[in-house]
């Protein structure tokens, strides 16, 4: 829970009792819990004092404990023991919660739990970036990014549909851009002169998930349509230069995340979507993920595993 504003000096355990589902509800035994640098940041934005504890935690992956009465999971049936998988549900960091049954969809059984428990919230965001900015077969992608959670799952997605992709990242982590078919180009100074160099006829569409202002500067820079240009992670620079912002609360990227979650599960499940996972936790230790996850260098995604 967070206790109150500041951040993991608000964040605590403690116990509660499981509500019982109802109507519509299924009750979810925790086996892991995606980390994501979203789960505190709502916390650190409020400022009503009524608003505290706030359960912490938006995906999940686990085993289906009862179902309310006359209810069915999103992906239909649902029993009692079956392994599922929840997004944007809230209390996640828990040994189990009691979650709209919507929300809640079958894991395919070759997919671990902190795969499952990292899988809708990156690649929904991926799905609404390459939908916001049109792009199309034998189009070129400019990623910022790109060896993060979200780079790698859209990487993945642009392979499939024949997009090429060019990623920034770090040296050290090209392996992982060639990994999941993009080109890899260094940032820092110079980029746009790369980026020209592995793109000679040109970058159709600029995408950030770095939230950088090189970033940003480099994506209109090589991209003459701002209609082409988006982020999730500068919504400031977006504003004052003209260019889409995508958040997950907007309407219209609201209904194509929910929509694109059948989807993720089906393209995780015949290998097509991989999720990398950096490092779990028992979840006792969440401080120390969210520290990890904060830095913005995880290498991966991170799960918490309850004791």
């Amino acid at each position: 829970m967070a206790t109150g504003s500041g951040g993991l000096d608000d964040f605590a355990f403690i116990d509660d009792e499981l509500p019982p589902p109802g109507p519509g509800e299924v009750s979810i035994r925790v086996r892991a819990a995606g980390v994501n640098p979203a789960d505190l940041k709502h916390a650190k934005r409020l400022t009503d004092p009524s608003q505290f504890p706030l359960p912490i935690g938006y995906e999940v992956a686990g085993e289906i404990l009862e179902l309310g009465p006359d209810t069915e999971i999103a992906s239909g049936g649902g029993a009692v023991g079956d392994g599922v998988l929840a997004f944007r549900v809230q209390g996640g960091y828990a040994t189990a919660v009691t979650v709209p049954a919507g929300k809640v969809f079958a894991k395919p059984d070759d997919l671990g739990w902190p795969e499952a428990a990292n899988l809708f919230l990156a690649g929904s965001t991926a799905a609404d970036l390459l939908r916001a900015s049109h792009a199309e077969r034998d189009e070129t992608v400019l990623m910022h990014g790109a060896s993060g959670a979200v780079g790698v799952a859209l990487m993945q997605m642009a392979r499939l549909r024949g997009i090429r992709v060019i990623g920034t990242a770090s040296a050290k982590n090209f392996a992982r851009i060639r990994e999941f078919g993009g080109i890899p180009v260094e940032y820092g100074p110079g980029l746009v002169d790369r980026v020209r160099s592995a793109a000679p006829d040109g970058v159709d569409i600029a995408l950030d998930a770095a939230g950088t202002d090189e970033a940003i500067d480099a994506s209109l820079a090589l991209v003459a349509d701002r209609n082409r240009i988006v982020t999730v992670a500068n919504p400031q620079r977006a504003a004052a230069d003209g260019f889409l912002a995508l958040g997950g609360a907007q309407p219209e990227s609201l209904d194509f995340r929910d929509a694109v979650r059948s989807n993720l599960v089906r393209l995780a499940s015949s290998g097509d979507l991989v999720v990398p996972i950096a490092r779990t936790f028992p979840l006792s230790e969440a401080k120390a993920a969210l520290e990890l996850v904060g830095s913005g260098h995880p290498g991966g995604k991170v799960a918490l595993i309850p004791e």
